[in-house]
């Protein structure tokens, strides 16, 4: 937790009666905020409740419909980006803004390149781009392209991007969704260091322990409103969440009594290898049965259900109901009544330029351009978004303009709304509240009791823990231990997670 905001210190930003509606919803209906030099300001909230569109305001991607904004005291208002980034505004999105094709000396100056007389000064722009990579710890070269590094090394040059304009309130959005445990306490280092030198930084994350850790105060916003305000020591993280969803979070963290369902197989995955990737071997997922994928980073996950859904090239061995399956495409694992609902939403899960309705209504994610007739179609998938509480304004709506959890909650949707019988899903709450992601998980549960066999691969045992039937636990692309979480403890998961052997 960093340090209490000193008695008397003016805030460095004041928002007062926010408000923005967009066609068919009005997503801030009048937020204020306070943010003081120096403090983490963590800003909480369900997916859909305005944290975005409050940033972007800020950043001036938006411009307010109502409200005052204030920073150092003087009110400002933006036409564009631009201002926001001349008054000392950055923002760090979730889903980073890199040009993966430049240098990372490029992608720090990119529009502020040091030049004399129109001339690119490359050897002064390597010199402060490394000036700039370490004071954010960062042990890469400016030289290295961007679309070469690792996730942890390209959320440290979109840091240092942020200090090269000399900006005095950072946005983080999610910062370590993507990242281990180490590159976590690195980002959090490069923070304190932030607000050491006087600036604050604007914090949002869905984990708590984070928020713990790293918090000074907390804003929590629900339906475009203001739902509370607090210091992180003053309070923990059961009010937190009271104040973002009320009573959903058991939904999602309770043990539940053991599941009945049927001792037919579903899916019967006698093999599936990649060479140098993945060999897994004898996994079984009964009709109605829930089975989590549990493993560290690298452990052949994704590997194994993209190759499950004819994503990737792989030698098969698989049964679905006791019947050989050709899944050599994605067209064919569709044709056997697969879903995928993939880690990455925006690129392999929606069409962004399509509306809300046509996203829920096609019926594969590539592979396939089967699209049911719009009115059929609609009518079936919209009873489903009202029961997964999808926020949106109408069906016609751009599914780019709905939150990440929304998003989310839509690419699920169009599986739903099919004969799913085998669903797949990868890291399916990643970057979702708690009340989104026990709307995704009561989903799938009816889903299961309909009789569908599903596997998910999540990073969050607790999830697990709480939602699986069973447990089976990757590492190094094997499968190494199968575990009922009803008589197993977390600890013994974990470790065999981290060792790769069941103890």
């Amino acid at each position: 937790m960093t340090a209490v905001i000193g008695e008397g210190t003016p805030p460095v930003l004041t928002m007062r009666g926010i408000r923005k509606g967009f066609p068919g919803t009005l997503a801030l209906k009048s937020v204020d905020l306070d943010v003081y030099p120096g403090e983490v300001h963590c800003l909480l909230g369900e997916n859909g409740a305005g944290k975005s569109t409050l940033m972007k305001i800020l950043a001036g991607s938006y411009t307010p419909d109502a409200g005052v904004i204030s920073i150092g005291g003087a009110e400002v208002k933006f036409s564009g980006p631009l201002d926001g980034i001349r008054a000392g505004i950055s923002v760090i999105y979730q889903e980073l803004d890199l040009f993966a094709d430049l240098t990372v000396a490029q992608n720090l100056f990119l529009g502020h390149t040091p030049s004399i007389g129109g001339l690119v000064k490359r050897s002064t722009r390597r010199r402060l781009a490394a000036d700039y990579l370490k004071r954010v710890g960062a042990k890469f070269s400016p030289d290295a392209v961007v679309g070469t590094l690792p996730l942890a090394d390209q959320q440290l040059t979109a840091i240092a991007r942020a200090l090269t304009t000399d900006a005095r309130i950072i946005v983080m959005d999610e910062p370590t969704a993507t990242l281990g445990e180490a590159d976590v306490e690195n980002v959090f280092n490069v923070i304190r260091r932030l607000t050491d030198e006087g600036r604050a930084v604007i914090y949002i994350s869905h984990r708590m322990d984070e928020i713990r850790d790293i918090g000074t105060r907390i804003t929590v916003l629900r339906d475009g409103y203001n739902a509370a305000k607090y210091a992180v020591a003053d309070t923990d993280a059961d009010r937190w969440i009271g104040d973002m969803i009320g009573d959903k979070k058991a939904e999602l963290t309770e043990h539940r009594d053991a599941r009945e369902f049927s001792d037919v197989e579903a899916l019967n995955i006698r093999s599936v290898s990649i060479d140098g990737l993945i060999d897994v071997r004898d996994i079984v997922v009964r009709k109605g049965e829930i089975v989590g994928l549990a493993g560290l980073g690298g452990a052949g996950r994704t590997t194994l259900l993209s190759a499950l859904f004819g994503a990737r090239k792989a030698k098969r061995d698989v049964q679905v109901l006791g019947k050989q399956a050709t899944l050599t495409s994605v067209r064919a694992a569709v044709n056997h009544h697969f879903g995928l609902v993939p880690e990455s939403r925006k690129t392999e899960g929606l069409f962004l330029g399509l509306s809300v309705a046509r996203n829920a209504g096609i019926a594969s994610l590539r592979g396939s351009s089967q699209v049911l007739p719009r009115e059929r179609s609609w009518a079936t998938s919209a009873p489903i978004l009202e029961r997964l509480s999808v926020k949106f304004g109408k069906p016609g709506q751009e599914i780019r303009l709905l939150s990440g959890g929304n998003q989310q909650k839509v690419v699920l949707a169009k599986w739903l709304a099919r004969d799913t019988r085998v669903l797949l899903l990868d890291e399916p709450t990643r970057g979702l509240d708690i009340g989104a992601k026990a709307d995704l998980y009561r989903q799938v549960r009816i889903l299961a009791d309909q009789g569908a066999a599903v596997l998910v691969a999540s990073s969050e045992l607790g999830e697990l823990m709480a939602n699986a039937d069973r447990i089976v636990v990757m590492h190094e692309g094997r499968n190494v231990a199968d575990f009922d979480p009803l008589i197993s403890s977390e600890a013994r998961i974990s470790h065999a997670i981290i060792s790769g052997k069941a103890s």
